[in-house]
């Protein structure tokens, strides 16, 4: 597996892994109505930011976006998304796109990387940044409206460097 900046001619094979994981409405807080160009939009970060893909030769198996978290004062923070195609999840995608995250944050001098809603029932990922050195600071009961387990609440996790 390589990870690598992202391309437009990935987003053939990004858009269905955006579409699957926001209209499954388990996880992330987006709008599952969002349009093709409303998610591109969303997802692809512009510098100073940066989005990228992990390959298996040409098959995109995830991505993930990373970037300062606020601006201003709050811009020695930074923040990162992932999202792995279903077909290849627990084999260590999401893992490795969260250590290039770290690694990206680390090397542009970023005082720590904040994840502002990991839905709490998302159990895997919450253990895998907790396994990263992210803590939960605290979780917003209700926030998050999951279709099968009904109101979750959403963590404010994060990792000092």
């Amino acid at each position: 597996m390589l990870i690598r900046e992202y391309a437009e001619v990935d987003w053939v094979q990004v858009w269905p892994i955006v579409r699957e994981v926001v209209r499954a409405e388990e996880t992330f807080p987006y709008d599952p109505g969002m349009s093709e160009e409303q998610s591109r939009g969303m997802w692809v970060e512009a510098a100073p930011g940066l989005t990228v893909v992990a390959v298996d030769g040409n098959q995109v198996l995830g991505t993930a976006k990373m970037g300062t978290n606020r601006p201003g004062p709050g811009s020695h923070v930074a923040t990162a998304s992932f999202m792995v195609a279903a077909d290849v999840r627990g084999q260590g995608v999401g893992t490795a796109l969260c250590r290039y995250a770290l690694d990206w944050a680390r090397a542009r001098g970023y005082a720590g990387m904040q994840f502002n809603a990991v839905v709490e029932s998302n159990t895997t990922a919450v253990e895998l940044y907790r396994h990263h050195g992210f803590e939960v600071l605290g979780t917003v009961p209700g926030a998050f409206a999951h279709p099968t387990l009904g109101r979750v609440g959403l963590h404010l996790m994060y990792h000092a460097f």
